[in-house]
């Protein structure tokens, strides 16, 4: 069976059809999730780039990416819901299209060597999530079939489109648009791989050594660290004399109320 292929239809009457269908999903309950993106740039921080970056060294997808990314930026990916393991979207087109895409979860075995690897490097959720984390680690957990983000293989899609290449501009689409939506919220990576974030800053504190948990007292000098230091002999304090430690220490006597010397002059 050949499908024709449809007459060409303007990005501004595609949002027009594409918004009529949303408004009846809408009224069913379906909470709808638009991608939108201001400018040309995708995506703008640590995660969302590094989710693109993964994407596009993807030697088999190269030919359909320029597509997708063209339709992300207009507005075409008109609904894009992550969750565990998959990713659920409606893409603008000659009509509207529903793409589904499958993604394989971290196996135990695999996370479980990604927290050890990290221990001791991740001091805050935060941090994690911005990306602000030394270059090995960043590159530890974007490490492709051992890290966070997923291979080719690991990846399985379906379009309601007539087009049935390996991936079509609108699949394209959507994982550009999973990167910007992760761009926005890096969460939803470990939701998308089935992990649990909160693993990494649990396991953080039992790599560290013991001289970072010295109390701060510990940074005091000993007298013979600051001769050393500074080439200079500190005089010591000699010690009070046996006589003098015993000798009882006199109390000066209570000086007269102020009142009292007043009435007698």
């Amino acid at each position: 069976m050949f499908y024709e292929w449809k007459p060409y239809v303007p990005v501004a009457k595609r949002r027009k059809q594409a918004a009529k269908r949303l408004a009846k999903l809408k009224k069913k309950g379906q909470a709808i999730s638009p991608v939108v993106i201001e400018g040309r740039v995708i995506a703008k921080t640590f995660w969302g780039k590094s989710w693109c970056e993964n994407l596009e060294s993807y030697g088999d997808y190269e030919n359909r990416l320029p597509r997708g990314r063209t339709y992300v930026r207009n507005g075409s990916v008109v609904d894009l819901q992550i969750e565990q393991g998959s990713i659920a979207a409606w893409v603008s087109g000659s009509e509207l299209y529903k793409v589904s895409v499958t993604i394989t979860t971290v196996p135990k075995a695999q996370w479980s060597r990604l927290v050890d690897d990290c221990a001791g490097e991740i001091d805050s959720l935060v941090e994690l999530l911005q990306g602000r984390l030394s270059d090995a680690v960043m590159k530890r957990m974007c490490k492709q079939e051992a890290g966070l983000f997923p291979a080719p293989k690991e990846i399985r899609f379906d379009c309601s489109c007539p087009d049935w290449a390996g991936m079509c501009k609108h699949v394209a689409a959507v994982l550009y648009g999973v990167g910007a939506r992760i761009d926005e919220q890096p969460a939803l990576l470990f939701t998308l791989r089935a992990v649990n974030e909160q693993e990494l800053i649990a396991k953080a504190g039992k790599g560290l050594s013991t001289a970072k948990k010295k109390p701060k007292s510990a940074r005091l000098l000993e007298t013979a660290d600051l001769t050393d230091m500074f080439g200079i002999d500190l005089a010591e304090e000699p010690a009070p004399r046996a006589a003098e430690r015993n000798k009882p220490v006199k109390q000066r006597p209570r000086k007269r109320a102020i009142a009292g010397r007043a009435a007698r002059t």
